[in-house]
């Protein structure tokens, strides 16, 4: 009796033939024109879906990096009323682990007048000179102008609000706040003028567009906040800690005092971020899987162009598990290259981001990206390879997945009905 000998699965000829039937024109039976549509609208929905991910990454850094650094990571506060006794109590607060720091705050709203007598209304914070360098937002920006050092001496303003009342370094501020004294018709206005000596910008337009901050003494004494303080502004080592420890810190400061954290302030908002990031990744992802269809429309046409190939092969002895992995092999080979190259341009599309949108704005003439609308100063992105790996395994997946249909029909062809009217 002959021993009927197996090959291997996925051998070199099964490749070759695959190979050959994805390069094949329409003249030879091939579909080439289908191929090429497959292919680039695998890359494209790739490319869309990593884009989309790392901009999606990007804006959630961005919007917790520019409220937090500007920010408190804890905030201590006397329901309706001010902090006495501030310096004890901060004392106590730094004592809890994972507490960086507790800076006393003063805190008033007040009108701002530019030297071109244009006005704005300014959020003032009084603080201390140490206090302040220590929010990384303020200090570390690349948009800063003057020294911070000089606050002392005069007042340091946000970048839009000195663009919006045409200040800059050196320029004369007055502000007006009703802290003046008590009358018979209400409290008077309190005139004060200042130089400007440092402006910062935290990357967040709406806290640039309105924050000012004043000599923690100076405040004290425009506000009239005496020996007490509006708030303490606790920052810790982990800003992930911040609901764990605004109970303990609430507990430390003293009874009637409430603490409450940044994830207080935008929680909601936060939500509402993660809610669109599963729509849009759902949406997405059904813009690979309409992509992936084309494979099969390809490989069905494919299937039945070579049907009298697949005849020839199976009277040759070819069994329906190399039929099926030839055309597998046609199917899948699309996705894969498809991913590859949508993968590559996704990544560099997050690399280069800023390079692509200056190019952009530059061919629209500028006013592409207004950041009074969009809040911050530029498209942000953050390239996360678990986001790459979910894009890389959806698009594979699905690829690889319905190319098994067509496949098998192309299998289970009988080569006597295939070879009929031949």
């Amino acid at each position: 009796m002959a021993l009927v000998k197996h090959t291997a699965p996925f051998s070199k000829f099964e490749w070759m033939i695959a190979w050959r039937y994805i390069r094949a024109k329409r003249a030879e039976g091939g579909v080439s024109v289908m191929t090429w549509i497959s292919l680039i609208g695998v890359t494209l929905a790739v490319f869309a879906l990593i884009a989309t991910l790392a901009v999606r990454s990007g804006f959630r850094a961005e919007f917790i990096d520019t409220i937090v650094g500007a920010n408190a990571h804890v905030s201590v506060v006397q329901p309706r009323d001010v902090i006495a006794e501030y310096e004890d109590m901060a004392d106590r607060i730094m004592t809890i682990d994972g507490v960086a720091s507790v800076a006393p705050l003063i805190r008033g709203q007040s009108m701002a007048e530019g030297s071109t007598g244009r006005l704005a209304l300014a959020d003032i914070y009084g603080i201390r000179l140490e206090d302040l360098k220590a929010s990384d937002a303020i200090v570390q920006s690349e948009r800063t102008i003057g020294n911070i050092d000089d606050l002392p001496n005069g007042i340091a303003l946000g970048s839009a609000l000195a663009d919006n009342l045409g200040l800059t370094i050196g320029d004369r501020l007055v502000i007006t706040t009703r802290a003046g004294t008590n009358s018979p018709a209400g409290r008077s206005l309190r005139r004060n003028a200042y130089d400007v000596v440092f402006i910062f910008s935290t990357g967040r337009y709406q806290i640039d567009q309105v924050r000012a901050y004043l000599p923690f003494d100076v405040a004290q004494l425009i506000f009239n906040r005496d020996g007490v303080v509006d708030e303490l502004e606790v920052r810790l080592d982990d800003i992930n800690q911040s609901e764990e420890l605004k109970q303990p810190i609430a507990n430390t400061a003293g009874p009637g005092l409430w603490a409450y954290s940044w994830q207080d302030r935008v929680g909601r908002f936060l939500r509402a971020l993660t809610i669109e990031d599963n729509v849009m990744f759902i949406i997405l992802s059904i813009l690979v899987l309409v992509a992936s269809m084309n494979i099969i429309s390809g490989l069905i046409m494919l299937v039945k162009n070579k049907g009298r190939d697949v005849g020839i092969l199976r009277t040759m002895g070819l069994t329906e598990g190399s039929i099926l992995r030839i055309f597998f092999i046609c199917g899948a080979g699309i996705g894969t290259i498809g991913t590859f190259f949508g993968v590559v341009l996704g990544c560099l599309f997050a690399i280069y981001i800023d390079q692509i949108f200056s190019l952009v704005n530059y061919v629209a003439g500028g006013g592409v990206w207004d950041p009074s609308i969009r809040g911050i100063y530029n498209v942000p992105a953050e390239l996360h390879l678990s986001d790459v790996i979910k894009a890389m395994s959806l698009s594979l997946g699905l690829s690889w997945i319905i190319t098994i249909f067509p496949a098998r029909r192309a299998a289970r062809m009988n080569p006597v009905e295939a070879l009929r009217y031949e």
